[in-house]
């Protein structure tokens, strides 16, 4: 059986994050016609009868570039842009609101960045208000945000718990003062801790953090010490994702000297040490970087086969439907894919033209969506169960893969399908990579360069 580190050797690889499936760069260049039209009303009056939708808000604005991001940001101390971009995200709001046949009711909510509390705690209350004036909410709603703790005010706390958020994530990524210099983040654990205190004094019930290994000047001993003070603190969950650089995809990226990255080798030891220290913490491996203890609605959705995955990473609620509002944010249907504008003057200048912003997208045909079932199944079950009707699907590529992974100690198959071992939730990614068709159709083409490396 090959050793931790082979298998880091083996299946470090550039892998998807698998928030969708098929995944993004093959999705194609889409105009909201008619078809596209009547399949979002169909999906909408079918999953909101059923239990609800989920709503992805994308508040794009960050006051200074923090060098490792690729998210998509704008970057500005102006805070005049937040009441135009709040005009522009209520005026989606309507246009889809045309296309609903029914109230919609939300299960989830979630608003992502950029940073959302760069926006005022009024600016804040104006857009969920005028979200949910036209909607109702589902007795078993989760609401969730994205701070900063350097910005994050008590007031805002105190307005997003009023309206009804419970879950806040903070983006801590590192506590060594020579790395936040190196990624422009300077942020002192007092104010991390300040915003936790805060947060749970006010009432929130979950806290995550997000922390980052593979970035410039990471060390054991100062990774150690981010670790010891994160679990001090006792984050409710903690996302530990993988440094993805992607110079081509992410231009900030490229004001890094590659020399000042850790090496592969220091890179693996980061990460195992951190597990070391999840794991003694009494964090649960989720699997996909995610981390949670026994108390934590994500791992009580683990534990009971309930846990979901969609563009907002893993949720506790399992909605089949998410519609994206705001600048690139992503819509999933459940049998079509939709993704806005990512140029922010674009989408504004389409939506106050009263035209949808969505350019790029996919409709998923009966092999995509038998695949991205077996996707949802490893990456959130840890277990995948075959059906009889695919059984030629599955001979084409993924049961030789799989039984690779078997052999290498990941998971264990049986006659109807497999389980994912302990080993294996570290390679949930590759896993999945098993049911990706499209993946390997490129694969030895752009594959390479399309995807981070999944350690």
């Amino acid at each position: 059986m090959p050793s931790q580190y082979e298998l880091l050797a083996k299946y470090n690889t550039s892998v998807p994050r698998y928030t969708s499936y098929p995944t993004v760069p093959f999705w194609k260049e889409l105009t909201p016609d008619l078809y596209w039209i009547n399949n979002f009303r169909r999906d909408f009056k079918r999953q909101n009868s059923l239990g609800g939708i989920s709503l992805y808000l994308h508040l794009p604005f960050c006051e200074s570039l923090c060098t490792y991001c690729g998210c998509n940001k704008k970057i500005t101390t102006n805070h005049s842009v937040e009441e135009e971009y709040i005009d522009t995200i209520l005026k989606e709001w309507q246009l889809y609101r045309s296309l609903m046949d029914e109230v919609p009711v939300i299960r989830e909510l979630h608003l992502g960045g950029g940073t959302p509390t760069f926006f005022s705690p009024r600016n804040l209350e104006r857009l969920i208000e005028g979200i949910l004036k036209e909607a109702s909410v589902h007795p078993d709603y989760e609401f969730g945000i994205e701070g900063h703790p350097n910005n994050t005010t008590d007031e805002h706390l105190k307005t997003l718990y009023n309206l009804g958020f419970r879950r806040i994530s903070f983006g801590v990524q590192d506590n060594d003062p020579v790395v936040q210099r190196a990624i422009n983040r300077i942020q002192p654990v007092a104010n991390v801790r300040r915003v936790t205190e805060k947060a749970r004094e006010i009432g929130f019930r979950s806290v995550n953090y997000d922390l980052i290994y593979g970035l410039p000047f990471q060390t054991l001993i100062g990774e150690a010490r981010t670790l010891d003070e994160t679990i001090e603190l006792k984050p409710d969950r903690i996302a530990f994702y993988s440094y993805a650089h992607v110079p081509w995809k992410s231009k900030a990226q490229r004001l890094f000297d590659e020399n000042d990255l850790p090496s592969p080798e220091l890179k693996t030891n980061l990460y195992l040490l951190a597990k070391e220290k999840f794991k003694a913490g009494g964090y649960f491996d989720i699997g996909m970087d995610h981390f949670a203890l026994p108390e934590d609605d994500l791992y009580t959705a683990w534990k009971d086969g309930k846990l979901h995955r969609n563009f907002m990473g893993y949720t506790t609620t399992h909605t089949s439907f998410l519609l994206g509002l705001g600048v690139s944010a992503i819509t999933d249907t459940g049998t079509s894919y939709s993704q806005n504008h990512k140029e922010l003057a674009n989408y504004i200048r389409l939506i106050n033209g009263g035209d949808f912003a969505a350019n790029k997208g996919c409709f998923l045909e009966e092999t995509d969506i038998a695949l991205k079932n077996y996707i949802l199944q490893t990456a959130c079950k840890g277990k995948v169960t075959f059906r009889e009707e695919d059984a030629e699907l599955l001979q084409q590529f993924p049961l030789q893969h799989l039984q690779e992974l078997a052999d290498d100690g990941l998971l264990e198959l049986n006659e109807d399908g497999f389980q994912v071992l302990e080993t294996g939730r570290q390679y949930l990614r590759n896993i999945c990579q098993s049911f990706d068709q499209k993946w390997w159709q490129a694969e030895g083409t752009v594959a390479s360069q399309l995807f981070s490396k999944s350690v």
